[in-house]
């Protein structure tokens, strides 16, 4: 007998929707900004959509009640990933990049956060 089949939530949209808003921040900064606050709003924003994208992956890639046990281990282990990936993202930009506007790179990855927290209500209501 086989269970009822549950779609997966579409996560993915949620990334993209933060790599567009990437895109138009991008583009309207590098009119109005300099270079290195351009490029220090996308690193800030690829370090929030990354380990974002790495952590949705990784916990929705598992599907009903028999899977309960492998989708919580996923859970787990997808949030110490995406933590990991965050401070990895945040100490090579920080350490490798020079000059480096670290108000725009902070900027970039709250902005990112904002998007992922609307997008999530707006795209999976």
């Amino acid at each position: 007998m086989t269970g009822a089949k549950i779609a997966r939530p579409p996560v993915h949209r949620i990334t993209l929707f933060q790599c567009i808003g990437l895109t138009f921040l991008t583009l309207v900064t590098a009119f109005l900004f300099t270079d290195v606050i351009t490029y220090s709003l996308i690193c800030g924003g690829l370090i929030a959509i990354v380990p974002q994208a790495f952590f949705a992956l990784r916990t929705f890639r598992y599907r009903g009640a028999q899977s309960a046990h492998a989708m919580a281990r996923a859970g787990y282990s997808a949030e110490v990933g995406k933590f990991f990936l965050s401070c990895v993202g945040f100490a090579m930009v920080f350490a490798l990049l020079r000059p480096i506007d670290g108000a725009a790179v902070f900027a970039g990855y709250v902005a990112m956060l904002m998007l992922h927290i609307f997008g999530s209500w707006w795209l999976l209501r």
